[in-house]
């Protein structure tokens, strides 16, 4: 896996965007991601739609990377760990969690529908809606009401490049003077075109790298 790293300053902050669908806030020691979505292959497992176990492995694998690549002591999801409550994959995390170090926040997501049981079981430092910190509010769905700057994800955005061959769908951040829309950090979900920011700078990703639009 090749790590690629694009650095940018928001409000005095300096923010490192990576090609591996993660961004690392240096000053708090803390990797941020969204959408994770743990237990959505063994949810279309069990309604008989056949998606391998492999995925949520290979997205623990890279995040343990990204953990240690960037040396970071806290981790904070910016909604939806979870796509559909409690099932195997969930105890696969948790059994994966138990070797990790860092702190585990998340600011809760659409899809986080976590009962007392399940908030227990994931053992998780914090479970906000909403977090602030510095010049941050961390909110799972852009709120046009708010007026601080947030850093969001909820849409998985996605860019398509267009070239005389074929066009080229990237996941992608989207940066604008009050957003950071974050991609979606599993392999095993969709990307939006569509529904992005307006005004945006945004940053494409491969496997390889990551670049400016």
């Amino acid at each position: 896996m090749k790590i690629r790293t694009l650095e940018i300053e928001v409000l005095g902050e300096i923010l490192l965007l990576c090609n591996q669908k993660v961004m690392f806030w240096e000053a708090q020691s803390m990797l941020i991601l969204s959408d994770m979505h743990i237990g959505k292959s063994a949810h279309f497992r069990k309604n008989g739609i056949a998606i391998p176990n492999s995925v949520l492995k290979n997205d623990l694998n890279k995040l343990d990377q990204m953990i240690s690549y960037f040396g970071a002591e806290q981790l904070l999801i910016n909604g939806d760990i979870l796509h559909a409550g409690d099932n195997t994959d969930v105890d696969f995390f948790c059994e994966w969690k138990k070797g990790i170090p860092a702190d585990f926040h998340l600011i809760k997501g659409n899809h986080d529908r976590i009962s007392k049981e399940l908030e227990v079981k994931l053992c998780l430092t914090s479970i906000q809606e909403q977090l602030k910190a510095g010049p941050f509010c961390f909110v799972h769905e852009f709120d046009s009401q708010c007026t601080d700057f947030q850093i969001t994800g909820h849409i998985h955005p996605g860019i398509e490049i267009r070239n005389k061959i074929k066009n080229i769908r990237l996941p992608c951040f989207a940066v604008t003077e009050k957003q950071i829309l974050l991609p979606a950090f599993s392999e095993f979900t969709g990307l939006d075109t569509r529904n992005l920011p307006s005004r945006a700078t945004f940053f494409p990703l491969t496997p390889n790298e990551i670049f400016e639009m």
